[in-house]
């Protein structure tokens, strides 16, 4: 039986946390549900043993990640950059192309800069992205709504935490499946 083409896969698939950082956060619309929902993201990536890659946009200014982010990143090192694009970040999209992970989820701040951006370059390089919309916001609602709109408009597929991880799972009955099903309850 055939599968759609726009289902993740996990062979193909990797998380890119992007620029949920201290000093932004308390300004961004709903800030507490992309907090949460991302860590649900990154947590239920582990326990999947699929890549898990967080950006800091101008640390210096904007200060650190999340620590709450940082607790369930553990031991992973940010990729610093300067463009509002990830596309700018050294290395990523280049290192993304040599594992061979074509399927790309994206969850951060703000929808309407760094995510958007980010999500059309990626398309423009031949990636499926998919945006976990209940982990993605902006400094204004209005904003957050037209940028899921225009991602979706250029090809990038917006659904939620929760689909995204029972996508990645496929199958209940196991222990990851168990370890899963906690995060999202």
């Amino acid at each position: 039986m055939k599968k759609h083409e726009r289902v993740l896969r996990r062979e193909k698939s990797a998380l890119l946390v992007i620029d949920i950082q201290e000093r932004i956060l308390p300004v961004i619309f709903e800030f507490e549900r992309v907090v949460q929902n991302s860590i649900k993201l990154i947590k239920g990536f582990k326990t999947l043993g699929l890549p898990v890659y967080f950006t800091e946009q101008y640390p210096k200014g904007l200060g650190p990640t999340s620590s709450a982010l940082k607790e369930a990143l553990e031991d992973s090192k940010a990729v610093e950059k300067m463009s509002f694009s990830c596309s700018g970040a050294p290395g990523l999209f280049e290192e993304l192309k040599q594992k061979k992970i074509d399927q790309i989820v994206l969850c951060g701040v703000e929808s309407h800069v760094c995510v958007m951006q980010t999500a059309l370059d990626l398309i423009a390089n031949d990636f499926q992205v998919h945006i976990a919309s209940d982990a993605v916001s902006s400094r204004r609602q209005f904003d957050y709504n037209l940028a899921l709109q225009r991602m979706n408009s250029n090809g990038a597929e917006i659904t939620l935490t929760e689909s995204i991880l029972f996508e990645l799972l496929e199958i209940c009955g196991t222990d990851q499946f168990k370890a899963i099903s906690k995060l999202v309850k």
